[in-house]
This record gives structure tokens, C-alpha cells and sequence, in this order.
């Protein structure tokens, strides 16, 4: 069905950029998971460790708002890497309702020792387009989502 004329022009336009944008976030998505899960880890535990591996020690909060997910979701995956030692929690000393989260000795070298592998797989996967391409297409991304993160959760 061709959504320009059931929906009209705009709607047609918007309804298939949705569906490109998702189809090759799936493929993407899926392409990076299969990599990760190489390295023992769900994708979950390798953002987190990622996400302290280049910001550093942070609180739960904070973690989750890096992540955009809710600390629910959260709780469960850092009990996990706890119960693997590749992070701790650690509470703050001025307030102890604070707790950070840090990565452990072993979390460090596990996050120094398979990230640029990552990395590397990850820019492997985005030569289907040129530099110039993937340049554009970030700087496009960033602007679609910080424009309707703005306007709709402002």
C-alpha cells in the first residue's frame, strides 16, 4: 500500500523514513548483540560497561539516564555484573543514600581487553557507507532525536 496516498504526502514521507530508521536500527542492533554476546555479556551489561568504562564512576540515576532505561531494569543487570566482580557499588561517604557504581579491577581490564574489538567490529559494519555518509547521517540522527526529545518529553 502506498502510504502517500492513503495518509496523504507528509504522513507518507514520515511513515517511511519510521520504517527505514527501524529496520536498519534492527539489523544494526542485531549485528552488535551477536558481537557482544561473543564476549559473554548481554547487551544490558556491556552498555553499563561501557557507559562507566569511558565516563567513569557514577551513580545509579545518573546511570540510567545515560542509558534511558529505568532503574527497575537497571537493578537487575548491575546485580548481575556485581555477582561476575566486574563492578561495585559503593557508597557515598557524604551521603549514604548515594551509591555509585564503578567498575571493579576485573571490569576494567574485561572493558579494556574487548571494546576496541567492538569498536573495531562496530566500524567494520558501518563501511557500508563512506565517512562523509556516516558523518551526516549522525549529525542527522542527533538532530532528529534532541529535536523530538525537546518538544515532546521537554
Amino acid at each position: 500500500m502506498d502510504t502517500s496516498t492513503a495518509y496523504g504526502i507528509e504522513a507518507g514521507r514520515a511513515l517511511d523514513l519510521w520504517t527505514k530508521l527501524a529496520r536498519a536500527f534492527t539489523t544494526f542492533n542485531k549485528l552488535t548483540i551477536k558481537d557482544i554476546s561473543a564476549y559473554g555479556l548481554t547487551q544490558p551489561q556491556f552498555a553499563v560497561l561501557e557507559t562507566i568504562g569511558h565516563l567513569g564512576p557514577m551513580t545509579i540515576g545518573l546511570l540510567c539516564k545515560k542509558m534511558l532505561v529505568s532503574g527497575g531494569n537497571m537493578t537487575v543487570v548491575l546485580d548481575n555484573l556485581q555477582r561476575e566482580g566486574l563492578v561495585e557499588r559503593v557508597t557515598n561517604k557524604d551521603d549514604r543514600r548515594s551509591i555509585e557504581i564503578r567498575l571493579s579491577a576485573e571490569g576494567t581490564r574485561l572493558f579494556s581487553e574487548i571494546f576496541p574489538k567492538h569498536a573495531s567490529y562496530v566500524a567494520n559494519i558501518a563501511k557500508v557507507l563512506t565517512p562523509e555518509e556516516q558523518r551526516d547521517l549522525a549529525a542527522m540522527l542527533k538532530k532528529l532525536g534532541t529535536s523530538l526529545s525537546e518538544r515532546f518529553d521537554g
